[in-house]
């Protein structure tokens, strides 16, 4: 299965989406803000070593750095532009924010159904393969 990381300051979001990902086989890391996102990506400070997950499920407002930011330091880094991005926002209107983003594979407003986060995932997979 994947390697998939969520990156999301709402612990209780965390817990639910590792638990499905991890029932489902995956692999799951998990960061609760963008600094520690883009430092366990090995982004921010640089680390080539560090591991690249198939996926990435993103939140927009996080304490220290938000989504935004850390999708566009992941866009700038050739290692890992190519990650594919689920971002996960309350606010709709945020969209406009990653238009220019070749990364995000698709958007989810909050609250969101953990089905269709469980189906886009496997939608980005198979395509990703």
């Amino acid at each position: 299965m994947a390697h998939i990381m969520i990156v999301d300051d709402e612990r209780d979001v965390v817990t639910l989406v590792k638990f499905l990902l991890e029932r489902d086989g995956h692999t799951v890391t998990a960061a609760y803000d963008g600094a520690e996102a883009l430092a366990k990506l090995g982004v921010e400070p640089a680390n080539p070593a560090a591991p690249v997950p198939d996926l990435i499920v993103l939140d927009v407002m996080m304490p220290i750095i938000d989504g935004f930011t850390v999708s566009a330091r992941l866009a700038g880094q050739e290692r890992t532009q190519a990650i594919p991005l689920i971002i996960l926002t309350a606010k709709g209107e945020m969209r406009e924010l990653f238009q220019a983003a070749a990364n995000v594979a698709c958007y989810l407003e909050k609250p969101f159904d953990p089905k269709a986060l469980r189906e886009r995932i496997t939608e980005i997979l198979t395509r990703k393969k």
